[in-house]
């Protein structure tokens, strides 16, 4: 594990993307949208005014949309930094170069995940100051807080590890970058789709007989991989309970989560891994 983990393709990756242009203005861009957010609504609550108040309830508020937004900008940047690691390389004609090393297909498919997991790791640290705003305007307790980063972190080391499995199975990078996003866009809102369209149908057979209580798995299962359902259910019981009641499933949506995403996690690394080396005659 120790040989998976710290190898020397993490760490060429580690300088070459931390080095980069391309990371810093990232960086920016993520920062950038924070902190125009994070302004702007501390101006419209206080209403433009240097004297005026704002209260806790207020300040949970922001929390909870800035947990969401950053939720949505983890899943807007981490196709980008994962869906070309093994494709560039193939296009760059390096790829058979680096399979002759020593470095076995588990170390160079771990160490591209890991050193762009950093870097969005990177920008959830970066991102810290203005959570700390928050506490300075109370309504959210640190457990919050930490429950909100984990599940960050769940999420972008299975869209991570997705963009690596798919950037191996395609030629292109172009191809790997539309086939994660178009991955994301199923996670983030054709999962919310078939949530609505389930809940409604669901309803409708109620409607036709009432004396039947909600029941709907499938519909549960579709709301509970969405991660901007579990972000709000977390941070609202009453959402979370509306959520329960409307299905008729009162299993925790978290666990569901947490369980699907590191399957998903698991089975990209174990797909990515076995088929890097697919056309040699030895498989290390």
């Amino acid at each position: 594990m120790k040989g998976i983990i710290f190898n020397p393709v993490l760490l060429k990756e580690l300088k070459l993307r931390f080095r980069t242009f391309k990371s810093f203005s990232g960086l920016m861009f993520y920062l950038s949208v924070l902190i125009i957010f994070v302004s702007g609504f501390l101006l419209v609550f206080t209403e433009f005014s240097l004297t005026g108040f704002f209260k806790p309830s207020e300040s949970f508020m922001m929390f909870s949309v800035i947990s969401v937004l950053q939720m949505g900008l983890v899943m807007f940047m981490a196709p980008a930094l994962t869906a070309g690691s093994i494709s560039t390389e193939r296009e760059k004609q390096t790829l058979n170069i680096l399979l002759t090393t020593t470095q076995t297909s588990a170390q160079i498919i771990v160490g591209k995940l890991l050193s762009s997991v950093a870097f969005l790791i990177l920008m959830l640290i970066a991102g810290l100051p203005l959570y700390s705003i928050v506490f300075l305007f109370g309504g959210v307790s640190p457990w919050q807080f930490i429950t909100m980063f984990f599940y960050y972190l769940v999420t972008l080391i299975a869209i991570g590890s997705i963009g690596i499995m798919i950037s191996t199975l395609t030629k292109r990078t172009i191809v790997s970058m539309i086939a994660t996003y178009g991955t994301m866009v199923f996670l983030g809102f054709i999962t919310l789709f078939f949530y609505f369209i389930g809940l409604s149908l669901e309803q409708l057979f109620i409607a036709q007989n009432p004396n039947t209580a909600p029941f709907s798995p499938i519909t549960y299962f579709w709301a509970s991989i969405n991660p901007g359902v579990l972000i709000v259910t977390l941070l609202s019981p009453d959402i979370k309970s509306a959520l329960t009641e409307s299905v008729g499933i009162s299993f925790p949506n978290w666990i569901i989560y947490l369980i699907f995403y590191v399957l998903i996690t698991a089975l990209s690394l174990t797909i990515a891994i076995r088929k890097l080396r697919a056309n040699m005659k030895t498989n290390r």
